[in-house]
């Protein structure tokens, strides 16, 4: 076989074979397919599609292309994925919860991406906690206690690391089929016995419209579950932050209140009903319904706080983490009010816009090698539907100085839209989708 092939066939709208995909997912860990061949494959794709067997197959070549990892637990492997929002830091509440419901959670992340902030980052803006560790270290945290949150290694689907960097400078991100391909090669390559799907819509997600979102949540439920693993899909609504604070410490902070019953809100719900569908599928509770009741008890009586303190102390944070978490997190040195300009109701809040400006703050990457600043970022941003007077409080902007800090306050206030009448609030969960 040679790569030549593979890329006439996609470029004259005809069908690879599985055999032919699995040898181009080798070719690209291996170095055996040039960039500019890995260029031409991603840009046929995008352009001509593949049929769901032909996805399929890539998925699970490119999953193949490294280590697939094994697992002798006493109970059921499952894991999470989220396609990406502003203030979405479910997957640090869901993996102790669901651990304590008796599941294992070997939780393989990443780091902020655009607009979206990153598990990764986040968790690191614990003082000593690491996230990369060995495969063998893996196992034994997920043994001992139940769930871990780390970065894939080198050996994790390294195709699809090729194919994204890749696609990242050719314009073919877009492309469904490599979406899919690409999330889930590295879900799959972990190994759950179950799988639960966040697909997010509105101003802070990827996905803007309801129609963009099924699309992708339907291509990834067939997929998964074409692979052997059950899944299904919530597209839940990202037309605010799921918490009232977005940067890496500062979102560990609402996590922190969450866990030891200070905060509810939209975070609350949408882990409770994403760990519901998780414990059905994987036979821990009779029904969804169950399930959401069994992660809301163990995130409201401390017991899901005690195992993520475990967590982070076996990653090498600090320990005793969920009595004394707030001293250990970093602070900025300058905090700025913004004032609301004018009285009314908080009526949109453009979630994109946020999400760059927490990164234009310091707590992303605007390129590859940037370093994060964890403990800057915006806290207390009022919600939607909020009735405002002015100069009330809008949020609060945590910098690293003042000029900084001013600048961003003029980018919140831009962001964030104020109306005579209050809006209609969307609803959290759109759909569901269970192939």
């Amino acid at each position: 076989m040679d790569a030549r092939a593979v890329i006439a066939k996609l470029r004259l709208k005809r069908v690879p074979t599985a055999p032919e995909l699995a040898w181009f997912a080798q070719g690209l860990a291996s170095g055996e397919v040039s960039d500019a061949q890995a260029g031409a494959f991603a840009m046929a794709v995008c352009l001509n599609g593949l049929p769901p067997a032909a996805r399929n197959a890539l998925t699970l070549a490119m999953r193949d292309s490294g280590d697939v990892l094994r697992w002798n637990l006493p109970g059921p492997v499952v894991d999470k994925h989220s396609t990406g929002g502003v203030g979405d830091c479910v997957s640090l509440l869901l993996a102790p919860a669901l651990a304590e419901c008796g599941a294992f959670v070997p939780m393989i992340s990443g780091r902020g991406l655009g607009h979206t902030g990153g598990t990764l980052d986040k968790l690191e803006a614990i003082p000593g906690l690491s996230t990369q560790v060995s495969q063998d270290r893996l196992s034994r945290i997920v043994g001992d206690v139940g769930c871990a949150i780390v970065g894939a290694t080198d050996r994790i689907a390294p195709a699809d690391k090729r194919l994204y960097a890749v696609r990242d400078v050719t314009a073919t991100v877009e492309s469904l089929d490599l979406i899919t391909a690409s999330i889930l090669s590295k879900k799959l390559a972990a190994s759950p016995e179950a799988l639960v799907l966040d697909v997010k819509i509105g101003s802070g997600a990827f996905m803007k419209t309801l129609d963009e979102a099924r699309a992708l949540a339907t291509s990834l439920v067939e997929t998964a579950n074409a692979a052997g693993c059950p899944t299904q899909a919530l597209i839940t609504d990202m037309n605010q932050p799921l918490v009232p604070s977005l940067g890496n410490a500062l979102e560990i902070g609402e996590v922190m209140r969450v866990l030891t019953g200070q905060r509810r809100g939209a975070i609350f719900d949408i882990t409770t009903a994403l760990g519901g569908a998780l414990l059905h599928q994987a036979g821990l509770a009779e029904t969804a319904a169950a399930g959401e009741a069994q992660i809301a008890a163990v995130l409201e009586d401390g017991r899901a706080a005690e195992r993520f303190a475990r967590m982070v102390a076996a990653q090498g944070g600090p320990m005793g983490f969920a009595e004394d978490w707030a001293a250990c997190l970093p602070e900025a040195p300058v905090i700025l009010e913004v004032t609301c300009e004018e009285a009314g109701y908080i009526s949109a809040i453009e979630g994109e816009a946020l999400g760059l400006l927490v990164v234009r703050l310091g707590g992303g990457r605007m390129v590859e090698s940037d370093k994060v600043d964890p403990a800057v970022g915006i806290s207390d941003l009022l919600p939607l539907g909020a009735k405002a007077s002015k100069g009330d409080v809008l949020a609060r902007i945590h910098a690293a100085r003042a000029d900084v800090a001013q600048e961003a306050a003029l980018a919140l206030r831009a962001a964030v839209s104020v109306a005579p009448v209050a809006p209609g609030l969307p609803p959290l969960l759109h759909e569901r989708i269970t192939g």
